[in-house]
């Protein structure tokens, strides 16, 4: 359910927002020292990790109670939603970016630019930007992750290419190379999420609120797609599917696929599950776009919903940046095997140094590293029922990939459809 119209639903259960301030300030009253914060999907993973924290934070900070809580991904924003309209918020909750601009345009998060203090310096600055709405900051930054390109270093050798590809011309050029010379795909892009990628390349969706992927631009990146497809560089094992990465990796695990991106801790799987793959695999950073995003970011943070007393925001601040302090997120990224989103922490060795004899997987860990300082979360912001219009625009998409459509045609008809709904949606 989207958050606004879970809230409308609550709210005709006779909760207000306008109650949720009072009973929370009411909350606080009774118990100023208690923090409850939120995770998703933490346990049972990381529960000595979180437990550790709160026995340490409560230790240095007497007086002060710390509960967490955590909950399954898929059903923390209906809590956090009910929650902050029965007036009971918890002070801190784990969100991503894209769930975090639905809940600010909302109203249901709490800028935290005055809780920041000197920590901002600290983080690094695209981790910031990401959370940054309407010019306020939403969010303390946890951590995030980035895709790396792996690459099957005897496939190249048979299709005459000496290195990695730099930018994502050359990802198709060489998956078109690699089909020809032998037989085999090159690339899998995830193409169920052409938004992301045409954003990293400095191709907008939607421009003063109409939809404008049907530009020479636009189609010219989808038609390099097609003949690449057209070629056989491009595997077709659910090319399209929301989750196409199970199939992309298998191939790459088989032997029938050249190059992989992902993020770093499937160069582990590879290890396990196909040792001789293994050997003969090399890693680097993945190509920024013209853009200089890297690809695979996905920030994730704590944020503050609305309605946490304002007497007890000073203490929530201090414990925020306990929680993403460099030592805490360094610790929790070495366990998760995602990257920290302070400058410090990032830079720790155990990121950017090679060990003698470094595996792929070491090589993965620091070429990600050389991209995190680049990392965006990549979305279309502001948009009801943005998964609908996606959709439209996938199927678009495979059209023209496949053949099936001419391509303009093709983009012309998803645009003429996104527009429909956007005016539909402004007149709402």
């Amino acid at each position: 359910m989207k958050i606004n119209t879970l809230l409308t639903a609550l709210m005709a259960l006779g909760l207000s927002l306008a109650g949720a301030g009072a009973g929370a300030a009411a909350a606080a009253a009774a118990a100023p020292s208690k923090i409850e914060f939120w995770t998703f999907s933490m346990k049972p993973k990381f529960t000595p990790y979180f437990e550790g924290l709160v026995r340490q934070y409560e230790a240095g900070n007497p007086g002060v109670k710390i509960e967490w809580v955590d909950f399954p991904w898929d059903v923390i924003q209906t809590k956090l939603v009910t929650r902050i309209v029965a007036g009971t918020p918890p002070a801190l909750v784990n969100l991503n970016v894209p769930w975090a601009d639905e809940f600010a345009r909302d109203g249901l998060l709490t800028p935290v630019d005055a809780l920041l203090g000197e920590a901002r310096e600290r983080y690094i600055p695209s981790t910031l930007e990401d959370l940054n709405f309407g010019g306020k900051t939403y969010g303390f930054p946890l951590y995030s992750n980035v895709a790396v390109i792996a690459y099957n270093t005897h496939i190249f050798k048979a299709a005459g290419i000496v290195r990695a590809p730099r930018d994502l011309d050359e990802q198709l050029a060489f998956a078109r190379q690699i089909a020809e010379r032998t037989g085999k795909a090159g690339l899998c892009p995830a193409l169920a999420k052409i938004d992301g990628l045409m954003l990293q390349q400095g191709l907008p969706l939607i421009v003063k609120q109409r939809a404008v992927f049907n530009s020479p631009r636009h189609v010219a990146l989808i038609e390099k797609l097609a003949a690449t497809y057209r070629a056989g560089g491009l595997l077709k094992d659910s090319l399209f599917a929301e989750d196409n990465f199970p199939a992309a990796i298998d191939a790459y695990k088989g032997g029938r696929l050249g190059m992989l991106l992902a993020p770093p801790t499937a160069l582990k799987r590879i290890e396990g599950d196909a040792k001789d793959i293994y050997a003969i695999t090399d890693v680097a950073p993945a190509p920024l776009g013209p853009t200089g995003i890297a690809d695979g970011g996905w920030l994730i943070h704590f944020a503050v919903p609305t309605g946490v007393d304002a007497k007890l925001l000073p203490a929530v601040g201090k414990f925020a940046r306990f929680l993403t302090n460099d030592a805490n997120q360094l610790a929790f990224a070495k366990q998760a095997s995602v990257y920290p989103a302070m400058r410090q922490a990032a830079n720790d060795a155990f990121f950017t140094s090679l060990p003698a004899r470094a595996g792929a997987a070491e090589k993965a860990v620091a070429a990600g590293a050389v991209s995190m300082p680049h990392a965006h979360t990549l979305y279309v912001a502001g948009i009801d029922d943005y998964d609908e219009l996606r959709r439209y625009l996938v199927k678009a998409v495979e059209a023209g990939v496949t053949g099936k459509q001419d391509v303009k045609q093709a983009l012309d008809q998803a645009v003429t459809i996104w527009n429909k709904k956007l005016a539909a949606l402004r007149s709402r």
